[in-house]
């Protein structure tokens, strides 16, 4: 529907003169119960009063207006209207939806009237209505109806005129025009309709009007309660929407004087505690604030937050019981004096502010804040004599109460707790935030400052966003900062020693710090792959420059190494080797010698084993052998024989059939071609095929002369087809084929790089699979993006998809883009129009991928819910009639979310399908 419907209002008053007979009955309590139970989606508009209404069909107004209406998302254009009269009573729902985008009934439509006039309690449901026969109304609205007759909200001579009663009364879809009339007549402004009925209406579509309609739609207009469809039309005869008549009444609610359940209005005189203390008409109350309160302004529809209400403004509360459902912010203007003078002392109910004349003398009580400079809550106590202040006094009880008082200059003394909020070490200040939401800043003196963490002493560069402090302040100057509860924060240093249970640093100001490892923490070294603990290098004069992640509970997450200060001999040639000097001479790659001295604390291993017996592994040091040395001026830090060499494919020569790769370290290295290679999703390769640039391991032999394997190194998006949690297997498939591949050792992650089980991966899923030649080390899900194309802009390379749950997500195709549509796979965004529904996912080598669905548009018959499956009508017996639907399938009118219990036979609907399942469905 056009959203410009929500401005439309409409109501009504004219007395019918035609009696109505009536019978006393017993039986009509049965009769009313099973229009209930039958009544679908109308119950949404009936009385929940009513015993013969269950109440399973139902739900209490309060709770419909704590966000119970699963179809009213946020956001939705009459939200605020719908949330108001749920709040008051005026409309209920039915299981759980309020179906805002159903047709409402004429029947439907008198009952909420007669709600909105406040007349519901007048009905007689204790004796048996009897309408003409050829006047069919359902026996649940047959009382309402006779006292909306009654009470003039009909026209007895037009709603029962032969011409009107061709089909039932009662289910007969409200036009808007007749809605109009309804309108008009509830608010008693039948008058001013009989003096516009001569008048034609400013609409294109005039000529579409009943007469007898025009005088109602004029007055709607002129009350600002109708403002028409796109093309200025009004659409007479269309029939109106549960949301639209919802919206027509909420603000028809501005041309009564009517007093609604639930409901008051006054100024805001306490805002804390999730409490809202509303004053009106010499009355307090106070109304619980929930979850599920919502707020609004008067001068929008659109939601607003708590924070945007403050104290001392004006409002309208709604809610039973002191619990808000709907708080409506109607003059923000907050209702206070504002008085400036300079303090001179106070007692525990009476403070004095200096004057001319002695001492001024003000009275305040527990309900008055005391704030400082920055607005954080102190007592009255602590304010220093001659410290200048601001006084706030309301205006709106006649008691002009102290509410507030700030200390705008003077000295600060105090502790206090919060959390940071920034901090800011080139001007060397801390903003802290209070539990109120206050900030305050302050500034820290070098030498005298002091800032700690569970006995830690921190540099303020320490201290993390979002940590939770006691902090305290002598006059203005930050004196002790105390992380109580931390959140992630980082450090950085020299790594001296690393156990399997914790890290010994030094940090710049040369003092050492000790952390606990926690669970398996992340380890980053740049060009290393898939790095372990055990690769960080520890020594008191070279160990590694590292950053280090601590949580919470100071335990360490994560370890990235910055830099190094060791050098690195990979592949070099032993010389000699000295058992009893312990001193190992090697030569590089470039034919550069190098002496390092081996001792009890170097990290030794010989054919991928690791030793701590010097004598076992001297007796691998032989001359000619290679090894791999880590040292640190002349000290060994590790001496391991060579396995593997792991780096980039630069160069591959044919006529000397040798290849060569440079190493994470830059160092080069030549090796002879190699037995075999190893690349996922390819077979039968020699080196040659390998392209240059690609990232390599080249495995030895055991005589480290000949490279048996050399593993390429791949990334590739893969489709899930098989799930074996135990076996730690899944079935892939991708363009190139499909095989099975094991999980056991590879790093399972999430889009967000949060570790994942194999059991969380679920057929269908896209990943990111890292290989080591055909072995999977990392596996990562891919995020899928579904929904409408909102916008493409060919030319900057971004689309704009507003996905299945409403939220719009810009994506750019910065990485290239392929798209898939109608099985013609083109590379430009032009070829996406802004209606297609599309699926999109980024590729492992950061292109976009584009699927657009296809879609076929269908007339409605029903829906089976034992098979899931929606029955379309057939033009031809070949023609495909049953479609399986998704478990999320999105199915709307416009904006409004529809069920699919909600469609009805011969419905015009627009299916869209991935994978030949239907994942929307769009009623037209």
């Amino acid at each position: 529907m056009n959203h410009g419907e929500g401005n439309n209002l409409l109501s009504g008053q004219k007395r019918s003169k035609r009696s109505i007979q009536t019978y006393s009955t017993q039986a009509v309590t049965a009769l009313l119960a099973g229009a209930m139970v039958l009544g679908g989606a109308g119950a949404a508009f009936a009385d929940n009063a009513t015993p013969a209404a269950p109440a399973s069909s139902n739900i209490s107004a309060q709770a419909a207006a704590t966000g119970i209406f699963t179809d009213v998302k946020a956001g939705f254009w009459a939200e605020k209207h719908i949330y108001k009269l749920a709040s008051q009573g005026i409309v209920v729902g039915n299981n759980g939806l309020f179906r805002p985008g159903d047709s409402v009934t004429q029947q439907e439509a008198v009952l909420m009237a007669l709600r909105f006039m406040k007349l519901q309690g007048n009905v007689n449901t204790s004796t048996d209505v009897v309408l003409p026969t050829d006047f069919q109304v359902t026996n649940y609205y047959k009382p309402y109806v006779v006292l909306a007759f009654q009470q003039g909200l009909l026209d007895k001579t037009v709603e029962m005129a032969a011409d009107n009663l061709k089909t039932s009364w009662g289910e007969r879809k409200a036009s808007r025009e007749w809605v109009a009339e309804l309108l008009i007549r509830a608010l008693g402004k039948s008058a001013e309709a009989a003096s516009a009925a001569t008048k034609p209406t400013s609409f294109a579509d005039d000529a579409k009007v009943t007469a007898n309609k025009r005088g109602y739609i004029n007055t709607a207009v002129n009350l600002g309660l109708a403002n028409g469809l796109d093309g200025n039309r009004f659409d007479p005869q269309g029939a109106v929407t549960r949301a639209q008549l919802a919206t027509f009444f909420s603000r028809a609610e501005a041309h009564n004087t009517l007093d609604y359940d639930n409901t008051a209005k006054g100024s805001i005189s306490a805002l804390k505690d999730g409490k809202l203390t509303l004053f009106s008409n010499g009355v307090t109350s106070v109304f619980n604030l929930t979850y599920g309160t919502a707020y609004f302004n008067s001068t929008s529809d659109t939601r607003i937050n708590l924070s945007d209400i403050k104290p001392y403004t004006k409002v309208t509360v709604i809610g039973a019981t002191y619990n808000a459902a709907y708080v409506e912010l109607t003059d923000p203007t907050p209702q206070v004096q504002t008085i400036e003078g300079t303090f001179a002392k106070s007692t525990p109910v009476t403070l004095w502010l200096d004057s001319p004349a002695g001492y001024d003398q003000y009275s305040y009580d527990a309900n008055t804040s005391f704030v400082d400079v920055n607005g954080a809550a102190i007592t009255p106590g602590s304010i220093a004599a001659a410290s200048k202040v601001t006084l706030l006094r309301e205006t709106f009880s006649g008691a002009n109460k102290i509410v507030k008082v700030q200390v705008t200059s003077g000295f600060v003394n105090k502790t206090a707790t919060g959390t940071i909020q920034s901090v800011d070490t080139a001007q060397k200040s801390i903003t802290f935030k209070a539990a109120d939401g206050t900030a305050e800043t302050f500034k820290w003196e070098d030498g005298t400052s002091l800032f700690s963490s569970q006995n830690a002493v921190l540099l303020p560069a320490d201290l993390k966003v979002g940590a939770s402090v006691k902090y305290t302040i002598k006059d203005n100057i930050i004196r002790t900062v105390e992380v109580t509860s931390g959140v992630e924060r980082t450090v950085q240093g020299s790594v001296t020693e690393l156990t399997s249970s914790s890290i010994v640093y030094k940090k710049s100001d040369g003092s050492r710090e000790v952390k606990l490892l926690g669970t398996t923490p992340a380890i980053v070294i740049p060009n290393v792959t898939s790095p372990v603990i055990g690769d960080i290098i520890a020594d008191a004069a070279a160990g590694d420059n590292v950053q280090i992640t601590l949580n919470s509970s100071d335990q360490v997450t994560k370890i990235e190494v910055l830099s190094r200060q060791i050098d690195q001999f990979t592949g070099a040639t032993v010389v000699d080797y000295s058992a009893k000097t312990q001193l190992l001479t090697v030569m590089d790659t470039n034919n550069k010698a190098h002496l390092v001295q081996l001792d009890a604390k170097t990290k030794l291993a010989y054919d991928g084993v690791a030793t701590t017996s010097l004598t076992n592994m001297g007796y691998n040091l032989t001359e000619g052998r290679k090894v791999d040395v880590v040292a640190a001026g002349q000290r060994a830090i590790s001496v391991e024989t060579s396995t593997k060499y792991t780096g980039v494919l630069t160069a591959v020569n044919t006529t000397t059939r040798i290849m060569t790769l440079k190493l994470a370290n830059g160092q080069t290295i030549n090796l002879s071609y190699p037995q075999g290679v190893d690349f996922f999703g390819r077979t039968s390769l020699a080196v040659t095929d390998v392209a240059l640039g690609s990232s390599v391991t080249a495995v030895l032999a055991g005589n480290q002369d000949i490279v048996s394997l050399l593993r390429v190194n791949s990334a590739v998006q893969l489709e899930i087809t098989t799930v074996n949690a135990a076996a730690n297997k899944l079935g892939v498939k991708w363009s190139g084929g499909a095989t099975e591949i094991y999980t056991v050792s590879a790093a399972l992650t999430n889009e967000s790089a949060q570790t994942i089980k194999i059991s969380d991966l679920k057929v269908g899923d896209f990943i990111n699979v890292g290989f080591d030649g055909s072995t999977p080390i990392t596996v990562q899900t891919v995020k899928l993006t579904t929904g409408q194309v909102t916008a493409v802009d060919a030319a900057a390379g971004t689309l704009t998809v507003k996905d299945y749950t409403g939220a719009v997500q810009s994506l750019k195709a910065s990485g290239g883009v392929k798209i898939i549509k109608g099985g013609v796979t083109t590379t430009t965004l032009g070829t996406l129009t802004a209606s297609d529904r599309v699926e999109v996912r980024k590729d492992a080598d950061g292109a976009l991928i584009i699927r657009v669905f296809t879609q076929s548009s269908r007339v409605f018959s029903s829906y089976e819910s034992a098979s899931g499956e929606l029955i379309a009508k057939r033009a031809t017996l070949d023609e495909t009639y049953r479609f399986p639907l998704g478990p999320n399938v999105y199915i709307h009118q416009g904006d409004t979310t529809l069920s699919v219990q909600s469609l009805k036979e011969n419905d015009n609907i627009i299916m869209y399908f991935n994978n030949d399942v239907v994942v929307e469905i769009a009623k037209q």
